[in-house]
């Protein structure tokens, strides 16, 4: 799984927001990210698309994890606790899979353990294996 971790090392946007992949095994899947001054909207809680980053790419570990490249093709995510400082860990499982199509739930947490947000996504299985020769 390290070609993996260093694989989502190159999604720039997720790497820019300083978010780490911590553990990632076929169909799940852990991130992690530290609040920062930048994640915060004008009301000074954590942003919606930062808490929507965070779970996607957890997501996306956690459905290419099988060495199957597969994308996104559905994704929701709600909003249930605001949040300004601290850690949040983002935890994806897989939840149903076919060679098709799998679906996941992310659920985004606090340092106390709080559910900050739920995101739902469903991804396509492409035909062709992940290809690790340039990570």
């Amino acid at each position: 799984m390290e070609d993996l971790k260093r694989l989502f090392k190159k999604d720039k946007f997720a790497a820019h927001t300083g978010i780490e992949l911590l553990e990632v095994t076929p169909g799940y899947a852990k991130a992690r990210m530290v609040i920062e001054e930048k994640h915060l909207n004008g009301l000074n809680i954590v942003q919606g698309g930062a808490l929507f980053t965070l779970a996607d790419l957890a997501f996306a570990a956690a459905s290419n994890a099988y060495g199957i490249a597969a994308v996104g093709i559905n994704a929701n995510i709600s909003f249930v606790k605001a949040t300004t400082k601290g850690t949040l860990t983002a935890e994806a499982k897989e939840t149903s899979i076919n060679p098709k199509i799998a679906t996941y739930t992310v659920n985004i947490t606090d340092e106390e353990g709080d559910l900050v947000a739920i995101f739902q996504g469903m991804a396509y299985r492409k035909k062709f294996s992940l290809d690790f020769s340039d990570v």
